[in-house]
Order: structure tokens, then sequence, then C-alpha cells
């Protein structure tokens, strides 16, 4: 199903003008803080208008300032979630999940509520009451309860950002399934790259009130340019890859991909299984010969294709063109200059296998659900 937002709002002195297009499963909103991400989900969602412009969805235009068009939030068949899951306090996790289906139209119903709680693990909360649920339960009921109206599109606005890293990690792999097995397109806000690397299809980067880039996941993060020194830490390159065999003995698994074999803990998948591998820039070290007897268990051919440095900092960032597939390696400034690292230099990507833990194990490919 197809987004697409050209829109312009001016709230005080923050001005949101936002134009993109997408086709994606999951659309992620990405930016710092106050660049204009739930200005923009509020603004689809119907809880904003803009001053200007249109916003259309499977090809219903929901706004169009000039034709004096605007669909209210009710009729727009969009499901919302929040950072906090604002469920009700007084109902069961059942009840909340059926007021959803309330306010789905009898002929417009899709969503399978026995399927939607398999789905979310939630099977076993229905007669519990929001309070005596974990963080990360109660957001698998929000979505829930958002699906049960059938939506044609899903909000998602920082639905974890309130969460620890262990709620976290226990509520990612549903928001991949659901990514992949709901069937709806998902907007996804977030500030936070690994988040935004391991669930996006398609990403629009905000910065300021603008969009700073906007398509496929893999093209976008691998855009030195928008690498924020702060960000730095956490930038990564996707790879598609798939499963090729397990190692029971050391608990590994070998992945296929377009820049070679890569050696991971072993990713709970059957063979032939089409994954997606993150391998953030940091993990990355540069070689211009192929290093021998080394503990590294992925040793990768790639040529240099970009470097990014910024002045005053001790580090860059170097793309690398392995096999067609993008990687990224962040080296300090003095590796650049003492390795003579310039686009076209052959060198070699060394990756340690460990470096794959459990934040950045490989997940489902989009799609293969």
């Amino acid at each position: 199903m197809t987004l697409l937002v050209d829109v312009r709002r001016r709230t005080g002195a923050f001005t949101l003008e936002a134009a993109f297009r997408s086709e994606g499963a999951l659309t992620a909103f990405f930016g710092p803080s106050g660049s204009g991400k739930t200005t923009l989900v509020n603004l689809i969602g119907g809880l904003l208008r803009p001053d200007d412009g249109r916003i259309e969805v499977g090809g219903e235009t929901l706004v169009d300032v000039a034709a004096g068009r605007f669909t209210p939030p009710w009729r727009r068949r969009v499901g919302y979630v929040f950072q906090d899951a604002r469920l009700f306090p007084h109902l069961t996790v059942a009840q909340n999940i059926a007021y959803g289906r309330f306010f789905a139209a009898r002929r417009e119903r899709w969503a399978d509520v026995g399927r939607l709680v398999d789905m979310l693990g939630i099977g076993a909360l229905m007669d519990r009451r929001p309070g005596r649920l974990s963080g990360g339960e109660r957001q698998r009921v929000a979505i829930g309860r958002a699906l049960a109206a059938s939506p044609r599109l899903l909000l998602m606005d920082e639905p974890l950002a309130s969460l620890d890293e262990a709620r976290k990690a226990e509520i990612l792999p549903y928001v991949e399934r659901l990514r992949d097995e709901a069937g709806i397109p998902i907007v996804y806000v977030s500030h936070a790259v690994a988040e935004v690397a391991r669930l996006a299809t398609d990403i629009v980067v905000l910065a300021a009130g603008r969009v700073a880039a906007s398509g496929p996941a893999a093209e976008v993060l691998a855009r030195l340019d928008l690498a924020a020194p702060e960000e730095r830490e956490h930038t990564a390159a996707l790879l598609d890859a798939e499963l090729e065999s397990h190692d029971e003995e050391f608990g590994l698994s070998r992945l296929v991909t377009a820049a070679g074999p890569l050696v991971v803990p072993r990713v709970e998948a059957p063979i032939g299984a089409r994954v997606r591998a993150r391998i953030r820039a940091r993990d990355v070290m540069l070689a211009l010969d192929r290093p021998e007897r080394i503990s590294a268990l992925n040793v990768l051919p790639a040529t240099v294709a970009a470097t990014a440095e910024a002045e005053g900092a001790a580090d860059a960032l170097v793309r690398l063109d392995a096999g067609g597939a993008m990687i990224l390696a962040r080296v300090t400034r003095r590796t650049v200059a003492t390795l003579g690292l310039a686009p076209g230099t052959p060198v070699w990507a060394i990756v340690k296998a460990v470096s794959f833990d459990r934040a950045n194990a490989p997940g489902p490919r989009p799609g293969t659900g």
C-alpha cells in the first residue's frame, strides 16, 4: 500500500515541511528529538491538521488542504500505538481488545482476534488487568487493541522508548512478526538507530522539520552524510542473507551474503531461511593485506567506496563495497591517513562473530514471515 505525504505545518517557531512516498511494509521516521517525527505521524493520524498539502493512503485522499478535504481521525481507519500503552486500567486485556474491535464497521473487519492474540503471544494474559502486566506486555496488548479495529495503516510512535533493554528485546520479535504477517503497512517512529536498522524496510530521515533522506533502509543507512557524530556509535550496514548451515558443536550459524559468508552465533531459524544481518560500523576492522591466523571468523574482501571525516573528531566512517553490498567501518582519522584509505583502495573487512550479540542478532528479513 502506498503512503504519499506532502505537508506543511507551522507550530510556534517550528515549521515542518515533509514530502515523501513509501510502499514499504514498515516505514521508519527517524531523527533526533525535535526533528518533527511525532508532528508528522500525528498529521497522518488526523490528530493535527496541516496548513497546506495532502496525504494519501492506498490511493485514498485523507487530506487535501487546497480542496478543503479533511477526513476526521475516526474515519481514517488508522491504528495508533503510543509510547505509553494507554490501556483502560479497569478493563481486562480481553475487554481492551474488544474495545478496539468495536470501532471497526462490520463490513470492514479483517482482523482475526484469535490470530492477533497468537501473533502477539498474549493468550495467557486475557483475564488480567493492565496493572498486572509488565511494560512489554502492556505494549503488546496496545498493539492488539489497535489491530482489532482492522486499520488500513498502523502508526507506532516510539512504542519502545519507555521500556528497559530487556523489555525491548522481548517485544522486538513481535514487531518483526507484525511487520511480516499482519498484512498492513506500519509507520514506526524512533530515534534509535538499532531499532530502525532491525525493523525498517524504508526510512524517512527528518532533521529540523525537513526530510533529509528517504528510501530503502539499506540505502539510507549507508549514507555517510547522514551519520551525525552522536549517532556514529550505532551506525550499521544491513545485509540480506540466507541461512546456509548450523555448527552444532560450537553453537554457530553460517550465512550466505553478497559480501561473502558470515559466521554468527546460532540463528534460531531453519536452513534456507532468509534473514537480515546488521553489521555495526564499530565492529569492523580494516586491513590492507588478508590477515592469517586471527581469532575473527569473518574476513571479507572489499573496496573503499567513500570516507567521511568530521573536522576535529578522532573518528571517521568508511563505506565499503563488498561484492555489491555496502559495509561501514568506523575507524580513526589516523587510520584513514596511515593506510591511505581512499575510493578504490582494496581492503579486507574483519568482523568478529561474537559482535552479533543479543542486541544485534540476525533477524528475519522483512517480508519473509
